[in-house]
């Protein structure tokens, strides 16, 4: 005869989740977690995660396919450490994480003892990859009320809770929604002072006197889908995108250039350009020529952020406000005015979009065949999960399709190995389309276990491993700049021997076509699967790709 089991903690962590639209949890369980565990399992989703770095990694990859947050729950101490690494991911990707960790007996706190996991100020570890981070007390409903508000406001990243066991044993209040609605995630901007009239009119002054403008769209723009599609329309501007910003426009859209702005055909349109119209990018390095990228003599700058306006490039006017409040203000006032440009400049983008293209097929050689099959299989809403590798640096992050921006799933931070974490958490919030996970031999090997993961939750992943023997992109760094390799080189594993472990189909691909048919039966399946492309049997890229990192020339040897 079953008893009723006592409420405790983990009852109101699933409340929380419900109330955010959260269907699934990630994580490691532990003798510090286990009440939460306990609940996640039995009233929502747990998914076992091999490493608190994946399981943060999930989470964030669920946030950003479900547009909701994402939920990670790790151990103390080590436990804790070991999500560190990715919650600096998702701290620089914005991406809202609801990160729940274990900490040792309340009565033990701060005393050194050594209590089992007891670390040195846990919870400053957390403040400083977390955009907020608290110890929850005995007011255990208040401090989830908080910390689910602190997702929803700018600046958006992950909000750690560290939670003592004991407290976690003990009878909690149910979970409710404040009276203001503080406790909702909201993809609002209440928090954000509305833009200045002052600053809408003077920037809609120099749209209207435009004749060849631009507008450059980052992460910050995601979400405000309707209303870059508007400014565009309504000035007859071509459109960038930084990598976050892909997908804010379809990337089939004849408008969109798109994360391309580094490419010759990219700056030289920039060059052409009179205005530039920036929304919720950082302009970071890599996508700015280190910041040597020319911009034209008139810039707008659209964000949330005060310190980012100015900060790379100088502005003429800046606006601060969320993109889609400050674009509804301006498109206002640019609703009775005609756009300036001519057909020779719609003629340019046009130009520069289709030259941006070109070049790069003819850059990365045999691999548009594996970019072209993966396009033609992958839906609009298919999660397309890519790790810091080659291929991605070189083409997924520009010329592989992105027409949904929560598909474009990519480490912001640049940090390797966090692609096949990132795919568990996509495929999770997106059960009915096929993830895409592509990732390098290097990359796999910090997540390898993870496919034990997949597997288990026989989630609809094929991971596509580029096999080149190594760190592909630092041998390339090597090879321009200092003329010898270090730490470069590695031993692989047999994939096929691998997959196996796992009972995960495998097929290995030396030529365009073998990957295609093998990316093709792979997704048909919806099971897991893993395709080797062989990268030495494929053959070098016409153009080598090294990445846009300075290294001094005393380096060389």
């Amino acid at each position: 005869m079953s008893t009723q089991q006592p409420r405790h903690g983990g009852d109101l962590l699933v409340e929380v989740l419900r109330a955010l639209d959260v269907e699934a949890a990630f994580g490691v369980v532990s003798v510090h977690n286990l009440p939460l565990v306990d609940a996640l399992t039995h009233q929502l989703r747990w998914v076992p995660t091999r490493s608190e770095s994946a399981a943060v990694n999930a989470a964030d990859g669920y946030a950003r396919a479900n547009r909701t947050p994402g939920c990670a729950v790790t151990s103390t101490g080590t436990g804790a450490a070991n999500a560190a690494g990715a919650l600096v991911e998702a701290l620089t990707a914005g991406s809202p994480v609801l990160h729940v960790t274990g900490q040792i007996p309340s009565e033990y706190l701060g005393q050194g003892r050594g209590v089992i996991h007891e670390t040195r100020d846990q919870l400053g570890m957390l403040q400083a990859c977390s955009v907020s981070a608290a110890t929850v007390g005995t007011e255990a409903s208040a401090a989830f009320a908080a910390a689910a508000g602190r997702l929803g406001c700018h600046p958006r990243g992950p909000v750690s809770l560290e939670w003592p066991i004991d407290l976690q044993y003990g009878e909690t209040a149910p979970f409710e929604l404040s009276a203001g609605g503080t406790a909702a995630y909201s993809t609002g901007s209440a928090e954000i002072p509305g833009p200045e009239d002052v600053a809408l009119d003077r920037a809609a002054e120099l749209i209207a006197a435009a004749e060849r403008p631009l507008v450059w769209a980052g992460g910050g723009a995601v979400g405000a889908n309707a209303q870059i599609n508007d400014l565009v329309r309504q000035t007859g501007a071509g459109l960038f995108t930084s990598n976050a910003g892909r997908g804010v426009l379809p990337e089939t859209d004849e408008r969109v250039i798109g994360n391309f702005a580094a490419s010759a055909a990219g700056a030289e349109l920039l060059a052409q350009a009179d205005l530039l119209i920036s929304v919720g990018t950082h302009f970071r390095s890599n996508e700015t020529r280190s910041y040597r990228l020319g911009v034209p003599p008139v810039h707008i700058q659209i964000d949330v952020d005060p310190a980012a306006v100015g900060r790379v490039y100088p502005v003429d006017v800046g606006i601060l406000g969320d993109a889609s409040v400050v674009l509804d203000a301006l498109g206002q006032r640019l609703a009775d005015s005609k756009p300036r440009t001519a057909p020779s400049w719609t003629a340019a983008i046009t130009r520069a979009r289709n030259q941006c293209r070109a070049q790069l097929r003819r850059d990365i050689g045999s691999y548009a065949g594996i970019c072209d099959a993966m396009a033609s299989v992958l839906g609009d809403r298919a999660p397309r999960v890519r790790d810091i590798t080659i291929p991605n640096s070189s083409w997924g992050n520009r010329l592989l399709p992105v027409i949904d921006p929560s598909t474009n799933v990519v480490p912001r931070g640049g940090g390797i190995g966090q692609a096949v974490g990132m795919g568990i958490g996509a495929a999770v919030a997106r059960p009915d389309e096929p993830t895409m996970v592509m990732v390098g031999d290097g990359g796999l090997a910090p997540q390898i276990g993870e496919l034990a993961t997949i597997a288990q939750e026989n989630l609809p992943i094929t991971v596509v491993v580029f096999d080149d023997g190594g760190y592909g992109v630092l041998r390339n760094t090597q090879d321009r700049h200092v003329g010898r390799r270090s730490g470069v080189d590695l031993l692989t594993p047999d994939f096929a021997a691998l997959a196996s472990t796992f009972d995960i189909a495998y097929a290995n691909a030396s030529t365009p076509d073998e990957f295609a048919d093998a990316y093709q039966r792979a997704t048909a399946a919806r099971t897991p699967q893993l395709i080797r492309v062989d990268c030495t049997a494929l053959g070098p890229m016409p153009v080598p790709f090294v990445p846009p990192v300075e290294v001094p020339r005393s380096a060389a040897t």
